[in-house]
C-alpha cells in the first residue's frame, strides 16, 4: 500500500531542499523581465535547473522559442504542472510571473523525485506568453496536452483563492482610411478618419450600457492623424472584448464590431479591422482538484477562500482558461501582497520580489507537488476529477 503521508512529507522535503535555488531564481527572473516570447534568460535558467535536478528538458518545445517540456515518471497518471514567466510591458513582473516559474518547477521536481516510487508521471511545462501571446494555445495546438490527464498552476494575487474570475477575451484591431485635406482652406474635401474613430468610441461608450455585469469592453487610440491642420487620414484604435464565457464571448465581439463599422460608414471612410492573437477561454475550475489543492494549502498554514462567497476578487483573463477545457485543470491564487494590492501594478511588481513573494514560491511549489500526489495515488479522486469534466460542454471551440 502506498503511504500517501510519507510521500506527501518526501515532496515537502525536497521542495525545502531546493527552496534556495528556487528562490534564487524567482528573483533572477524578476530582475530581468522579459515580454512575450522573448523570454529567453528565464528559458535558459529554467531548463538548466531542470537538467541540474536529474530532469531532461526538452528546450525550445513544440516549435516556440521560449517554451519548454520536461518529464520525469514512467507509467501512471500524467500530470502538468505549468510555469509562466513572461512579464508586461513597463511594469515587469506585476503579476508575478516569476513566482508562477519557479512555483511550478518546484513542484516538478519535487514530485519528479518520487514519480517512480509513487507509480506517477509528472510533466513540467514552460508555457511562456500568457499575457495576450497565448503560449499555451500554440503549445496545445502542437500536441502538448495530447498525454496529459489533469493541469495545474498557482497565481500570485493579494490572497489565497480557489481560483481567478477568468473571463474570456480576444483583441481587435481597426483602422479607419479616410481623405486628406487641409482643414482651413478646403475641409468639405477631406474624410475624417479621426471622426470615424472617436464616433466608433461613443458608440461603443453607448453599448456599454447594455451589456452584462461580467462583460468588459476597453479601448484606445494607437494613431489620430499628424497634424491639426489637416483633415486625419488615417486613425487606429486597439480593443479588448472580453465576456463570461468563451461562448457569450462570441456576440459580443460581433455587437462592438458593428459599433465601430457603422461609424466608418457615417463618416465616409472605410475600416480594416484584424482580430489579434488568440482567443482567451474562460477558467473552468475542476472542483475535485480544487479541493485537494485547498487542503494542502491548509497544511502549509494558508485557508483558501471562495471568491463568491468572500467577496475577495482578482479579475483577469488566462490562456490557461483554454487548458481547462481541454484537460481537468486549476488556478488557484496565492496571496503574495498585502491585501488591496492590485496585479499589474507598480506596487504589486515589488511584493512579487519580496520575503512574501518568496514564500509564495515555495507554498506554492509544496501545495501543488501534494496535489499531484493526490491524483496519483487516489483512484477516487482522479475519478472523481474525469467525472465532473466529462460533463463539460464539447461543442466550444477553444483552439
Amino acid at each position: 500500500m502506498t503511504d500517501v503521508e510519507a510521500l506527501k512529507q518526501a515532496v515537502c522535503d525536497r521542495v525545502d531542499a531546493l527552496a534556495p535555488r528556487l528562490v534564487q531564481a524567482s528573483r533572477a527572473i524578476h530582475a530581468h523581465p522579459e515580454v512575450n516570447y522573448e523570454e529567453r534568460f528565464a528559458h535558459q535558467l529554467l531548463t538548466d535547473l531542470l537538467e541540474e535536478h536529474g530532469v531532461a528538458p526538452v528546450r525550445s518545445a513544440y516549435g516556440i522559442e521560449t517554451a519548454f517540456d520536461a518529464a520525469a515518471g514512467t507509467e501512471g497518471p500524467s500530470i502538468a504542472v505549468l510555469c509562466e514567466y513572461d512579464a508586461l510591458p513597463g511594469v515587469g513582473h506585476a503579476c508575478g510571473h516569476n513566482i508562477i516559474a519557479t512555483a511550478g518547477l518546484g513542484a516538478g521536481l519535487a514530485a519528479a523525485f518520487v514519480a517512480e516510487q509513487a507509480g506517477g508521471r509528472v510533466r513540467i511545462m514552460g508555457t511562456p506568453a500568457e499575457e495576450g501571446g497565448g503560449g499555451k494555445v500554440k503549445m496545445a495546438r502542437a500536441g502538448a496536452f495530447a498525454d496529459v490527464d489533469a493541469a495545474m498552476m498557482v497565481h500570485p494575487a493579494d490572497a489565497d483563492l480557489l481560483t481567478i474570475d477568468c473571463i474570456a477575451i480576444q483583441e481587435l484591431e481597426v483602422e479607419y482610411h479616410g481623405f486628406a485635406a487641409h482643414a482651413a482652406a478646403a475641409p468639405w474635401e477631406g474624410r475624417n478618419a479621426l471622426d470615424a474613430a472617436v464616433l466608433g468610441y461613443m458608440n461603443v461608450a453607448a453599448l456599454r450600457q447594455h451589456i452584462k455585469p461580467t462583460e468588459r469592453i476597453h479601448g484606445i487610440f494607437t494613431k489620430g492623424g499628424d497634424k491639426p491642420n489637416i483633415v486625419p487620414s488615417e486613425a487606429a484604435m486597439d480593443w479588448y472584448i472580453r465576456s463570461g464565457t468563451l461562448e457569450s464571448l462570441q456576440p459580443l465581439k460581433q455587437r462592438v464590431f458593428t459599433c465601430l463599422e457603422a461609424a466608418a460608414t457615417a463618416c465616409g471612410c472605410t475600416m480594416d479591422h484584424a482580430w489579434v492573437g488568440e482567443t482567451y477561454a474562460d477558467m473552468i475550475d475542476n472542483m475535485p482538484m480544487v479541493r485537494s489543492y485547498i487542503e494542502n494549502a491548509a497544511r502549509l498554514g494558508r485557508t483558501v477562500m471562495d471568491p463568491a462567497a468572500s467577496g475577495r476578487r482578482v479579475v483577469g483573463s488566462t490562456d490557461m482558461g483554454n487548458i481547462s477545457y481541454l484537460v481537468p485543470s486549476i488556478h488557484p491564487m496565492i496571496k503574495v501582497a498585502p491585501d488591496g494590492v492590485p496585479i499589474h501594478s507598480v506596487a504589486f511588481a515589488e511584493f512579487a520580489a519580496s520575503p512574501q513573494g518568496d514564500q509564495a514560491v515555495i507554498d506554492g511549489a509544496k501545495a501543488m507537488a501534494m496535489t499531484v500526489i493526490d491524483l496519483w495515488t487516489s483512484a477516487d479522486l482522479l475519478q472523481q476529477v474525469r467525472a465532473e469534466f466529462d460533463l463539460r460542454p464539447r461543442d466550444v471551440v477553444v483552439l
